[in-house]
């Protein structure tokens, strides 16, 4: 580690401009990214005695060996850039304030000509809106299923749309009055749109005016003797108050606000987010994540601009509560509004409903911390004595804070697969694992040979640890012909395979090649559990109860699960290829008409040209292409009859 004063910039260099500034470490990897309402102010507190910062932020400065900065114009540029690198370069140090995981959203596809609605997660569309987030997706079923006696609009796939619509027969929802039926012509495109439209209104808390309208149609049926019809109507406010019932009127004015209350102790914060639209509770969600050294303010400040940050405007509320306000309040507040088109008023509620609202939500942030403090103060423990063991057993330099462990798949030496996952600080970090189709060498005659395991986890450590040294070597660490951020820069500490001692020594021999010499290896057998290490003759045997050996295991079955998994996609798709396949000119009304008419590739092989030439679409030419695409052999000569000179079909079109 390189200590702060090697390259401390000068004082005089630092402009007091408001700014965006990065740390980078020796690899050239951004590790930090922060901004500042003054440059000079700001970075000269990182360059403090070491002592008196933060062990976070002391750790960050030690592994860092670099630090630059981008001046901008306003403090609102400064926000928007920092949130655009941090997006980008994902640094170490940088602490994320927003869950990882995925809320169902009740989705309607308004991109699309027949709008859908769908139960949706993951990031969202363009073009589709979106109503939630939902803490189950079975609540989400239940409004649709509950709407759509008022509102009947398409729920099916592409798929199912698509072969009604070719049959002409709807489906059961159509039949049961639960859809309109666009796939048949029952209705237009702009009356189905029309549909869709009002239930997006119905969601978005205009629901008064819809019961309204049943209400005085009801009546009218009902003075004309037409009591079916009425009865069917009352059926439908039932629905529609049905779906009201389910999200609680918090406020009468119609409010649309995202309410945030924290709980938080030295390392971590609960963070409760409830979603009121038209006064109605609308969706939930909660998290708990690292807090380290950030004042609840600070937190505040990070938790918006991640939360807000890949939204679109219709996600940004008018209003956002929160317990306190963030120290750059007026930013937040007009990046906010940049972001939603109109005034968003950010602010802390005083009293009334908006104050009652948020003392529910701090209740659940209090009640959620609790419940993670007890499964925390196990699994802290646990981790940390894992990787204390393993550094220990294994006479490591340092403690392996990042692990990767590599398998291999295959059957009988076919459709052989590698794969890698990663752990950091004994956790899985899913976004780096990787999957590797393993090439291996080619005989003499040109043909693939066969690949053992020892050889394949050669190449599949070779080619992943040459990525790393050209992805170290990229300046400011992005692809010079991508200009994308490098993926591999980050070396781990510890290497694990899966395997004996011949996989282990095959792995320590890839990397050794390389010149890389910072890399500790081992091997976990299956057998008996064992640990081996390259170049011993016998293996390390960690206690079975140790959470070392727990920690490697996790590891080998991750390992294990993501190679199977590659492996049976891989054969999967091998097995459902057909060598009709791929011939030029032959597509798939053609190639069925093949099939229907011979049955199989074998007999479609052993017919002539003039057999082909018979099956509806395929003439002499394209006969003459799949002779020679199934068998392998030159196609007949074509004669020219008017000059009876041979006609070469082979030859480029540049000749």
């Amino acid at each position: 580690m390189a200590h702060p004063s090697t390259y401390r910039p000068r004082p005089g260099e630092i402009p007091t401009d408001p700014g965006v500034y990065r740390f980078r470490d020796k690899d050239g990897r951004v590790i930090y990214v922060g901004k500042a309402k003054s440059l000079r102010s700001r970075l000269s507190s990182y360059f403090q005695d070491i002592g008196q910062l933060h062990p976070r932020t002391a750790s960050m400065v030690l592994a860092g060996a670099s630090v630059e900065w981008t001046v901008v114009s306003t403090e609102v540029e400064a926000l928007q850039l920092e949130y655009s690198w941090i997006k980008e370069f994902d640094p170490r140090f940088n602490v994320k304030y927003r869950d990882d995981k995925s809320y169902p959203y009740l989705a309607v596809t308004l991109g699309e000509e027949f709008p859908r609605a769908q139960v949706l997660r993951g990031a969202k569309r363009k073009g589709t809106r979106y109503f939630g987030p939902y803490a189950h997706a079975w609540a989400i079923r239940e409004t649709l299923d509950q709407a759509l006696r008022v509102f009947p609009m398409r729920t099916c796939s592409a798929g199912v749309f698509k072969r009604a619509s070719q049959v002409g027969r709807p489906c059961l929802l159509g039949y049961i009055d639960k859809c309109s039926a666009p796939c048949v012509g029952r209705v237009d495109a702009d009356h189905h749109r029309q549909i869709a439209e009002d239930f997006c209104d119905f969601m978005a808390g205009e629901s008064t005016k819809f019961v309204k309208r049943l209400e005085r149609q009801m009546t009218a049926a009902s003075d004309e003797l037409e009591f079916e019809q009425a009865a069917r109507l009352r059926d439908d406010i039932g629905a529609l108050q049905r779906v009201l019932e389910k999200s609680a009127v918090v406020f009468g004015d119609g409010t649309d606000a995202d309410v945030f209350a924290l709980a938080d102790d030295e390392l971590e914060v609960a963070v409760q987010v409830f979603h009121v639209r038209g006064g109605r509770i609308r969706g939930q969600r909660g998290w708990v994540a690292e807090k380290e050294f950030e004042t609840v303010p600070e937190v505040v400040g990070h938790l918006l601009q991640q939360l807000y940050g890949g939204e679109e405007g219709e996600s940004v509320p008018r209003e956002v509560l929160v317990p306190v306000l963030p120290d750059d309040d007026a930013t937040l507040g007009q990046w906010l509004s940049g972001l939603r088109g109109s005034r968003v008023d950010l602010r802390v509620p005083q009293r009334g409903d908006k104050r009652t609202l948020m003392e529910t939500v701090e209740r659940n942030a209090t009640q959620s911390l609790a419940r993670h403090k007890v499964a925390r103060a196990g699994d802290l423990t646990a981790r940390s004595q894992a990787l204390q063991q393993l550094q220990e057993l294994l006479e490591l330099d340092e403690s392996p804070l990042r692990i990767e462990c590599f398998d291999i798949s295959h059957v009988q030496g076919t459709q052989v697969v590698g794969s890698m996952v990663v752990f950091e600080d004994g956790l899985p970090r899913k976004a780096e694992y990787r999957r590797f189709i393993v090439r291996g060498q080619q005989d003499d005659d040109g043909a693939p040979a066969t690949v053992d395991d020892t050889a394949a986890m050669h190449e599949v450590l070779t080619r992943r640890f040459r990525r790393y040294l050209k992805d170290r070597d990229e300046p400011q660490g992005r692809d010079e012909e991508t200009g994308r951020p490098t993926r591999f820069a980050y070396p781990p500490q510890l290497v694990v395979v899966d395997g004996g001692l011949p996989q282990v020594n095959a792995a320590a021999r890839a990397i050794e090649d390389l010149g890389i010499v910072d890399v500790a290896v081992v091997g976990l057998a299956k057998r008996l559990e064992e640990v081996w290490v390259p170049g011993q003759d016998f293996p390390v045997v960690l206690p079975r109860t140790s959470e070392g050996l727990y920690l490697l295991q996790r590891l080998r079955d991750e390992a294990h699960r993501f190679a199977i998994t590659f492996h049976r996609q891989r054969r999967s798709k091998a097995m459902t290829n057909s060598a009709l396949d791929g011939i030029p000119g032959l597509g798939d009304v053609k190639r069925k008409a093949l099939l229907r008419q011979f049955g199989s590739v074998k007999r479609i092989r052993a017919a002539s040209a003039e057999e082909l030439v018979e099956v509806p679409g395929i003439g002499r030419a394209l006969a003459d292409v799949i002779q020679r695409e199934l068998t392998g052999e030159p196609a007949e000569p074509t004669v020219n009859l008017t000059t009876g000179e041979i006609v070469d079909e082979h030859r480029e079109s540049n000749d």
